[in-house]
């Protein structure tokens, strides 16, 4: 395992061309975790989730990942506080299609009148006149898949939406939509304990869309005191979330983790992984923990 020394360790992860033209730092944050209890209303220290979003900027972050159920809007409202106006080269994703009653509550809504609704609304809370990166938050059962996504389309044919990712998704889903409208990006839940969209990994990177892991730091029992990952962490000097992040940078190059946090320190913490090159031997040592 080597070490790379910069001020912007986010930098060392790698870039990726999403779409082809919006060109970011591997790593990336996601900024779910800025909000409240249960990813609802405001954040216990607003100040704090501010210096977050700032310092991940000065960390050589410059894709952030939000959505307008976290909060909901509160999360998009930080960035815009922290942030706007904004950096050339700093992508703010977004997202649409999930509603909100609740903490911890979420409920897919993907009515072409709602997903343009929220679509707008993000546009005014993130002050922007476009959305560099659009997502569909989770597809709809109740409504065609060529009605949630033919709205986006609609948008980006406005001007308002450049690109247009879906969220946890199947290769069927993926391969549908891809029918209706150009797929720059796809979010699935995916780490190194649970694999279980590995075919829709290997089915972006065959396509070369990005794929955005959500959860990415989830190690559970793997990171526990003496476990595989506690245990590796230790003999490198590094902690299991830095491994876990390191092994899903190392595993494809179309990956872009976004590992969440409130707290400055964490982030900080994240964003060193990006210095972390796995050997081909550590990489696979590090598979065939699960």
């Amino acid at each position: 395992m080597s070490h790379q020394n910069s001020a912007r360790p986010a930098d060392a992860s790698g870039t990726f061309a999403i779409g082809g033209d919006l060109t970011v730092n591997r790593l990336g944050y996601g900024a779910m975790q800025l909000t409240g209890p249960g990813i609802w209303g405001e954040p216990k220290d607003r100040a704090e989730a501010v210096r977050v979003l700032r310092r991940a900027v000065e960390l050589g972050i410059n894709f952030i990942d939000t959505a307008d159920s976290y909060g909901p809007f509160v999360s998009e409202q930080l960035i815009r506080e922290a942030l706007h106006p904004y950096a050339d080269d700093l992508l703010i994703a977004t997202k649409g299609g999930l509603t909100r009653c609740g903490p911890d509550d979420w409920r897919p809504l993907g009515r072409p009148e709602y997903l343009r609704q929220q679509a707008e609304l993000s546009l005014r809370h993130l002050g922007v006149e476009r959305i560099g990166l659009y997502q569909l938050h989770r597809i709809d059962e109740k409504v065609p898949l060529a009605d949630q996504l033919g709205e986006l389309v609609l948008l980006q044919q406005e001007g308002k939406i450049h690109h247009i990712g879906v969220s946890e998704v199947t290769v069927q889903q993926l391969k549908e939509a891809r029918t209706i409208a150009d797929i720059a990006s796809v979010q699935n839940l995916f780490n190194l304990a649970n694999r279980s969209a590995e075919d829709v990994l290997e089915y972006a990177e065959r396509e070369n869309i990005a794929f955005i892991p959500w959860f990415p730091i989830a190690t559970g029992e793997l990171a526990r005191a003496g476990g595989p990952l506690d245990t590796a962490a230790k003999q490198y000097g590094v902690r299991p979330s830095q491994l876990a992040l390191a092994w899903l940078l190392r595993r494809s190059p179309v990956i872009l983790p976004i590992p969440g946090t409130s707290r400055t320190a964490h982030l900080e913490e994240n964003t060193e992984a990006a210095r972390l090159t796995l050997t081909d031997d550590e990489f696979d040592a590090l598979t065939a923990v699960v």
